[in-house]
């Protein structure tokens, strides 16, 4: 099956690099330059990834990025953010609202080639041996999408959803930040372990009263309890 990638930028020579090397990859190309066509292409179409520039006229690549995470029709979608140099916060915010990696311009073709090859196969080779997670009264389903607490679903991001079943199948055992960075969004480095940490706090909210079950180890990173907590 021919990959279709979505290409969000507004810089026409950006554009047209990328289409002439993702097309030389065997990559099947969707170029838009603003936000509202996007949408509408990343609902019409369903690509295979998006590449989304955050500066974009009319509305923001975050603002896109929120949207396309908060739909559960796209929210499976990976996303490569396209950065400036020293948009760091929106960086950070990116990846908060679910974005899968970003790419700080200028780049090389070949270096983004990579990362959307690394995104596609993440989502291919992510699948689950066990289909269903339990603990106590927190259930996470991989084949509905859905988490449950106290028989109640709740709404997670796609990146907050594979932090908390990788937790969840390694239970017991502590994941460092950098750990998390590798496995969950996919860097072999350390990038900026605040966004773990970020995430971490965001899931536990939504956890409510099972928030407890996710534990923090100071200094080294966190786990989900081996023998169910008191709530």
């Amino acid at each position: 099956m021919q990959h279709k990638i979505l290409v969000v930028d507004d810089e026409t020579d950006v554009v047209d690099m990328l289409v002439i090397n993702l097309r030389a990859v065997g990559f099947q190309v969707i170029p838009v330059e603003d936000g509202a066509t996007a949408l509408k292409k990343a609902r019409s179409d369903l690509p295979s990834l998006i590449i989304l520039d955050l500066m974009l006229p009319g509305m923001s690549g975050l603002e896109i990025c929120k949207v396309l995470k908060g739909d559960i029709a796209t929210r499976h979608i990976p996303i490569i953010m396209l950065t400036a140099k020293g948009e760091e916060v929106d960086k950070i915010v990116g990846l908060e609202l679910g974005a899968d990696d970003y790419v700080t311009k200028p780049f090389s073709p070949r270096e983004l080639i990579l990362r959307v090859n690394r995104s596609l196969r993440r989502g291919k080779d992510k699948v689950p041996s066990v289909e269903k997670l339990s603990i106590g009264e927190l259930v996470l389903d991989h084949t509905r999408h859905e988490v449950l607490v106290k028989n109640e679903p709740i709404d997670l991001t796609a990146t907050e959803f594979r932090l908390l079943a990788l937790l969840m199948e390694r239970r017991g055992r502590v994941q460092g930040r950098d750990r998390l960075l590798n496995d969950v969004w996919g860097y072999e480095s350390i990038i900026d372990t605040r966004t773990v940490d970020t995430h971490v706090r965001r899931l536990r909210e939504k956890l409510g009263t099972l928030a407890n079950y996710v534990e923090t180890v100071r200094g080294v990173g966190y786990r989900i309890s081996e023998n169910e907590p008191a709530v």
